[in-house]
C-alpha cells in the first residue's frame, strides 16, 4: 500500500475555516524518508497553463509577484533618476564638482552600482535567517535612508554616501525580490512571474526619466530633490504591502515549520490543503529542504550560521560546480557588459557631446 503525503488525511484552513491546520494535521505530521526523496524530487505538478493565461486566472500569486518586482522598479529608478541630473545646472549649482561630468560625476554615479554589488552578498544570509518578506522590508528601510540622505545632501560628500546606502538597499531589494517571486510561483507560470523583475527594472528606468524631464525646470534645488525622494515611494509600498501575502513556502519548510509551509501554500494556490496537486507541491518542496539539508551536512558536517553560507559561497568555486557558475555569471557579467548601464547613466552627457539642443536632449 502506498504511503500517503505528509497531512494527506489533516483538516486544513481552507476546509474548516482556521486560520491553521487543525492538531490532526499536526500530529501525522512525519519526515519525509531519505529513501522516497528521489521519487518526491522528480513529481510534476500543474496547477493549469503557463504564460498570459494562467497569469490571468491566478490574480492572487500575480499580486504578490507584481508587489515584490517593485524592488526591480526602484533599482530602475535609481539608475535612470541620475542620468538627467547629471546635466540640470540646478543641481551643478549645489554640487559644483559635478559641473564638468568628469570624475566626481562618474565616481558619484558608480556608487550606486558598488553599493548594490556589496548588499548581494548580504541577502542569501539574511533572506534565510528572518525570512523573505522581513529581509525585503529591512533592505526597504535601508534603502530609505539612503534615499533621505540623496534627497537632503547638503553637499558632494553627503550625496555619496546616500547613493552607496541606497545601493545597498536596491541591490538587495534586486535580489529578493525574484527569490520570493519564484518561491510563491505555481510551477508553470515561474518563468512568466519572474520577468516581472526585467518589466520593472526597465520600467522604473523609464518613468525615472520622464520625472526628470518633469521637473528640468523648475527653479532652485526641487527640480532634483524632488525625483530623489520619488524613489522612496514604491520602496516604501513594497516594504509594508509584502506582509499582506503570506511568506514564502520554501522559507516555512526551512524553518522547520511543515503546517505553515502548506497553509501559506495552499493560500497562495487558493485550493484546499487536501487537493491532490496542493499535496504534490508541498511534498516536493518538503522533499527538496530535506535533500538540500542532507548534502550541506554530507559537504559540511556540523558548520552553521555565518561560516556554513561562506561555505556555500565557496562551493560555487569547485571543480565540478564551476561550470555551472561561470554559465550563470557570465550570463549576467555580458548583459552589463554591453555597456546600456553606461548609456542609461550618460546619455545626456553623450548626446550634449554630440551637439544636440538640451531640448532634444531631454526628449531622446
Amino acid at each position: 500500500m502506498e504511503k500517503p503525503l505528509p497531512g494527506e488525511a489533516a483538516k486544513t484552513s481552507l476546509e474548516t475555516g482556521n486560520e491553521r491546520p487543525s492538531a490532526v494535521f499536526q500530529e501525522n505530521l512525519e519526515p519525509i524518508p531519505t529513501a522516497d526523496l528521489p521519487t518526491r524530487l522528480a513529481e510534476e505538478v500543474s496547477y493549469g497553463p503557463g504564460g498570459m493565461r494562467g497569469i490571468l486566472s491566478s490574480p492572487y500569486v500575480f499580486g504578490a509577484a507584481f508587489l515584490a518586482s517593485l524592488g526591480g522598479f526602484s533599482f530602475g529608478y535609481d539608475q535612470g533618476v541620475i542620468s538627467i541630473i547629471n546635466v540640470m545646472p540646478q543641481f551643478h549649482a549645489q554640487f559644483p564638482e559635478t559641473a564638468d561630468g568628469g570624475f566626481y560625476t562618474g565616481f558619484m554615479t558608480a556608487m550606486l552600482e558598488f553599493g548594490a554589488f556589496i548588499g548581494c552578498f548580504f541577502m542569501p544570509w539574511l533572506a534565510d535567517r528572518v525570512s523573505r518578506k522581513w529581509a525585503l522590508s529591512i533592505v526597504v528601510v535601508i534603502f530609505n535612508i539612503g534615499g533621505i540622505i540623496q534627497t537632503s545632501a547638503p553637499n558632494y560628500a553627503a550625496l555619496v554616501i546616500g547613493r552607496t546606502i541606497g545601493g545597498i538597499g536596491v541591490g538587495t531589494m534586486a535580489m529578493g525580490a525574484p527569490l520570493y517571486i519564484s518561491e510563491i510561483a505555481p510551477p508553470q507560470l515561474r518563468g512568466a512571474l519572474l520577468v516581472l523583475e526585467s518589466i520593472s527594472i526597465v520600467a522604473g528606468v523609464v518613468i525615472a526619466y520622464w520625472i526628470t524631464y518633469a521637473t528640468k525646470d523648475l527653479a532652485g534645488e526641487i527640480a532634483f530633490r524632488l525625483p530623489f525622494g520619488l524613489q522612496m515611494v514604491s520602496a516604501t509600498l513594497l516594504g509594508i504591502a509584502i506582509h499582506i501575502f503570506p511568506y514564502s513556502p520554501r522559507w516555512l519548510a526551512m524553518a522547520a515549520r511543515p503546517a505553515d509551509t502548506l497553509t501559506a501554500l495552499a493560500q497562495l494556490r487558493r485550493l484546499p490543503a487536501s487537493d491532490a496537486r496542493v499535496q504534490t507541491e508541498y511534498a516536493g518542496i518538503l522533499a527538496e529542504v530535506a535533500f538540500q539539508r542532507l548534502m550541506l551536512e554530507k559537504h559540511h558536517p556540523g558548520t552553521r550560521g555565518l561560516r556554513l553560507e561562506l561555505a556555500t559561497w565557496l562551493d560555487l568555486l569547485a571543480r565540478k560546480n564551476w561550470r555551472r557558475t561561470a554559465v550563470g555569471v557570465g550570463v549576467a557579467f555580458f548583459q552589463q557588459f554591453s555597456g546600456i548601464n553606461g548609456f542609461i547613466y550618460y546619455a545626456p552627457i553623450l548626446f550634449r557631446s554630440l551637439g544636440q539642443s538640451d531640448v532634444h536632449r531631454s526628449r531622446v
